[in-house]
């Protein structure tokens, strides 16, 4: 019913959007206790001891030149890399852009990831025994579904010439990268390549690209893997079809690899099943070569972040560092128990903010090093998207290490999965309640709050509201509103959110019903009145009382509804109208008592969008019947009068 759409759309005020895209008030996380684990982590039976837990690690340097400092779990500074390995990190991805450089030496952002940069992360990963994930992005910045743009360098050249660099490049690569002392363990053939690469949008073309850069890996890192990346594993039979794709093109590869955001991705059962079915019908290993989580809504760059309260994506863990410890865990779980299943690598654990003290001073530091997510000097480059929306970095509520460069307990996950952590089962966030109610209800608050637990399993725990009588108040006499009471259960936040509502008593107010209890009087014969289905010219629904007529003088019209058994009281009638192009006209709503007409109120049309609405009190006696309506008469100016109108209420009085 059209009401009901009403009701959503005078409720989404943006407290209630937030809450019901967040869905969870967080607790804080419990601090460590003598080095221990302060989370809850299940051990995922039977992994493998050669699986691979990575980190992409590729903003680091970046962060560091900005003035970043990392820290161990003692508090003491230390190197980023180490305290990677001493956590059960056993793998560093990194990035590599061809020539992420503007003309004057600019980096375009995002870590400035050449060659150079990613042999100088190599080496010091493969100081503590961590070996390197070489993705190569064929590119001179980022590339996803959404781009795959060709390098500059490589903008002119025919697909067997462009196949013939890219092979030059990555063989340079890889042996700066073994020069460096790096220990290459895995090289990507391009990054998250649906259907597209370098410029490429064929298969034909994306495979023999793909082809020469595997030739180049098995000549100059002949231990390494050969891996392809590929992302939204939600699609139904996508993987299926690239596997097919590359199999019958006979590309040489080892490893088909997933991004997996839980955010946008699916279910992991669907995860499993998309990479089980390549691992089965190709004899190809898969893995999950980019996951991560938010453990905070928090935004500590002043860049905002693509996860936070109203992000408007699926939430199924708190943003909690346990929450983000589960979902590493249940992805790793997930991977580890789906045939072929090697590994699986989180997303720029290390891209924390820079700076801090202000949008200014960390801007200086994302321009001057690369440490945002884009550059201005990307415009040359990317001119639709970094060049417009370039600045910091938004995942920085995702990361393993907090603002200030500590690790969070969460990162302990890699290596707590082997045995399990024993820690308390406490709780961990409470879900959010919602209640919906007339403005003449009284009011009952939930007794109890779902808590998630830190095993990410639901209790009912006693809450205990702070609900004050000028809230109260305001809920029963502000009309339809939506409010947010806050409270407290098992020490942690809660809240509830309260969306009041006031009854329709008219039939189909809001049209979507056709013109079922409505009584349309065409005066001057109008070339159209109707009920249109048309959303985008709704004020709510798809559903809308539309007129039109080309010649002078030939809109004038009523359209109305008479209440049947109305109870004696005090009531509120409204409507909108929005059109154009009226010329002299004379457009009110009205309502009528026993027959005779009691009350107008004015309205005008004015152009596209401009909904104007009427609101008229009435109070009806015993017995008495009453009609609501809206006349409409319009001389017309050019091409004629046209109108919408939609959303009419009838409300007992607040």
């Amino acid at each position: 019913m059209k009401r009901h759409a009403f009701w959503i759309r005078a409720l989404l005020t943006p407290a209630l959007v937030l809450g019901l895209l967040a869905g969870f008030a967080p607790g804080a996380m419990a601090a460590e206790d003598g080095g221990e684990p302060s989370l809850w982590v299940e051990k995922v039976e039977g992994l493998p001891e050669d699986f691979i837990l990575g980190v992409d690690a590729s903003s680091v340097i970046a962060e560091e030149d900005s003035g970043v400092k990392y820290y161990d779990f003692a508090g003491e500074e230390q190197d980023v890399f180490a305290t990677l390995a001493e956590s059960g990190v056993t793998h560093i991805r990194v990035r590599v852009w061809n020539h992420p450089y503007d003309a004057d030496g600019n980096g375009y952002g995002g870590g400035n990831n050449d060659v150079e940069k990613a042999a100088e992360i190599g080496r010091r990963a493969a100081q503590y025994g961590m070996k390197l994930i070489v993705d190569f992005h064929y590119s001179d910045f980022w590339a996803d579904p959404a781009k795959q743009m060709v390098p500059l360098a490589w903008a002119e050249l025919s697909l067997e010439e462009k196949s013939e660099a890219l092979y030059a490049f990555t063989a340079e690569s890889l042996k700066t990268l073994n020069d460096a002392g790096a220990a290459v363990g895995m090289v990507q053939l391009g990054n998250e390549t649906n259907g597209a690469m370098c410029g490429e949008t064929s298969w034909d073309g994306v495979v023999a690209l793909m082809q020469a850069g595997s030739r180049a890996v098995r000549e100059t890192c002949p231990d390494a893997l050969v891996a392809v990346h590929f992302t939204n594993p939600e699609r139904s039979g996508a993987y299926a079809d690239y596997a097919k794709q590359l199999d019958e093109r006979g590309l040489d590869y080892d490893v088909f690899a997933s991004s997996y955001y839980p955010y946008w991705h699916g279910t992991l059962a669907n995860l499993s099943a998309a990479l089980g079915q390549v691992a089965r019908d190709y004899g190809k290993m898969v893995m999950v070569m980019e996951t991560s989580y938010a453990y905070t809504v928090e935004d500590t760059d002043f860049a905002g972040n693509t996860i936070g309260e109203g992000s408007g994506v699926v939430k199924n863990y708190p943003y909690t560092v346990q929450g983000q410890a589960n979902e590493i865990r249940d992805v790793i779980d997930t991977v580890a128990h789906t045939e072929g299943g090697i590994g699986v690598v989180y997303w720029e654990g290390t891209w924390i903010t820079v700076g801090g003290s202000s949008w200014e001073e960390n801007a200086a530091l994302w321009e001057t090093y690369g440490s945002g997510w884009a550059s201005r000097f990307a415009a040359g480059y990317d001119p639709n998207d970094a060049g417009k929306y370039y600045g910091g970095c938004a995942v920085d509520n995702q990361a393993l290490f907090d603002a200030e460069g500590r690790p969070l307990p969460s990162l302990r996950v890699f290596s707590l999965v082997r045995e399990g952590s024993q820690a308390p089962i406490v709780a961990d966030a409470t879900e959010d309640a919602h209640l919906t109610a007339e403005v003449k209800d009284e009011i009952v608050l939930p007794e109890t709050v779902s808590a998630v637990m830190s095993d990410n399993s639901r209790q009912e725990v006693p809450v205990q509201w702070e609900l004050t009588d000028e809230l109260l108040d305001q809920m029963h006499t502000g009309g339809a509103a939506s409010y947010v009471v806050t409270g407290t259960a098992e020490g942690l936040p809660a809240r509830c959110y309260v969306d009041m509502f006031v009854a329709d008593l008219l039939q189909n107010g809001g049209f979507e019903d056709g013109d079922a209890g409505w009584t349309v009087n065409d005066i001057a014969g109008a070339d159209e009145i109707y009920v249109e289905d048309k959303a985008t010219d709704s004020l709510t629904g798809t559903k809308h009382m539309h007129f039109w007529s080309a010649a002078a003088n030939s809109v004038e019209f009523t359209v109305e509804q008479a209440v049947e058994a109305l109870p004696a009281g005090d009531y509120e009638y409204a409507v909108s109208i929005m059109g154009g192009d009226s010329g002299e006209s004379e457009i009110y709503a009205y309502v009528k008592l026993d027959g005779e007409m009691t009350a107008t109120a004015p309205m005008t049309i004015t152009s596209y969008g401009s909904w104007d609405t009427a609101h008229i009190d009435v109070t009806v006696a015993e017995g008495e019947s009453l009609t609501v309506g809206v006349y409409v008469k319009c001389a017309g100016a050019g091409g004629g009068a046209w109108g919408k109108i939609d959303d009419a209420m009838l409300n007992p009085a607040a």
